[in-house]
């Protein structure tokens, strides 16, 4: 089977490992997404999908827009019999989603219909969601609206960040891929259609999202702060105005009645933090200009004290 695989981030190289390991379908062409400038020195740097298919030797095309003719033509001339895309950013043609024999299929890391879209693992996580998953869904000409062709289901514990329910996704979404891949060839994939009634919609992060609402409860503080670790992350506002990032939290049986955002305890390795409904235990944090560390550092360099009012 000739295969062509179109994806970006590092949640993509989990599935595209997978196709390149397993041996069995002759991947034929990778797309991803332009080079783009990051970091303090705007240096340009290769996607993660493009660093991986260049270390396997495959062909990379990096159209800025997938839909324009001279691109299909390009896609046409590579002849896929099947068009595999996972966290790839651009929306696909009908043109294209016709080309393949047996069409395209995505690896979208949430449990369809809930968080169609951008963003599906933060906000599985900055919900509250005590599961997500990945589905392998016959794509069509909507945003994640296709035929879902199997799932699988990941836990979510009550301290898991964005990061390692990523990390755990990319790994079950791969295993899942090969599967649904071979039941494909083998004619036997059954397609089931998505309930539009229950769909939800993931949408891109704002960066107004980053600061902390401590008016919130502690419950929705932590899961903003487990959602946005290790990215975007979270920040708040000390008593001088500098920024401090929140990166480890833990939720606790305390109350307090002072004013959401005031420091009402400190430990020997943490402080506590008073929010609109409960007492948030902050463990890691990172001080504007400097390295991440354990609150109990922050803490020995009078970082913050009892009364303090976080912003």
């Amino acid at each position: 089977m000739r295969i062509v695989f179109m994806g970006t981030p590092d949640f993509a190289v989990g599935s595209l490992a997978a196709l390149s390991e397993c041996g069995k379908y002759e991947i034929v062409g990778v797309v991803t997404q332009p080079d783009r400038p990051k970091g303090r020195g705007n240096k340009m740097l290769m996607t993660p999908v493009k660093e991986y298919a260049l270390s396997k030797g495959y062909e990379v095309y990096q159209p800025q827009r997938v839909k324009t003719p001279e691109f299909v033509e390009t896609l046409r001339n590579m002849q896929p019999d099947l068009i595999v895309v996972a966290a790839f950013g651009q929306l696909l043609s009908q043109e294209i989603l016709d080309m393949p024999k047996y069409g395209c299929i995505n690896v979208h890391a949430s449990l369809l219909p809930k968080y169609r879209g951008a963003a599906p693992i933060q906000y599985a996580i900055i919900k509250g969601e005590k599961e997500s998953g990945v589905t392998i869904m016959q794509m069509d000409i909507g945003m994640d609206t296709g035929a879902m062709l199997d799932k699988v289901v990941v836990p979510i514990g009550k301290n898991t960040t964005m990061g390692e329910l990523h990390d755990a996704l990319r790994a079950e979404g791969a295993k899942l891929m090969l599967e649904v891949i071979e039941k494909i060839a083998a004619g036997t994939a059954v397609a089931v259609p998505q309930n539009n009634d229950e769909a939800t919609y993931a949408s891109l992060l704002d960066r107004s999202m980053e600061r902390i609402d401590w008016s919130k409860s502690a419950q929705e503080v932590h899961n903003l702060i487990r959602g946005f670790n290790p990215a975007p992350s979270t920040f708040t506002k000390l008593p001088n105005g500098k920024s401090l990032k929140i990166w480890g939290s833990l939720l606790t049986a305390k109350h307090s009645d002072a004013a959401a955002g005031t420091v009402v305890e400190t430990g020997k390795h943490s402080f506590f933090v008073a929010c609109g409904e409960g007492v948030l235990e902050i463990t890691e944090v990172q001080p504007e200009s400097k390295k991440r560390m354990p609150a109990q550092v922050f803490l020995n360099g009078r970082g913050v004290v009892v009364g303090d009012k976080l912003e």
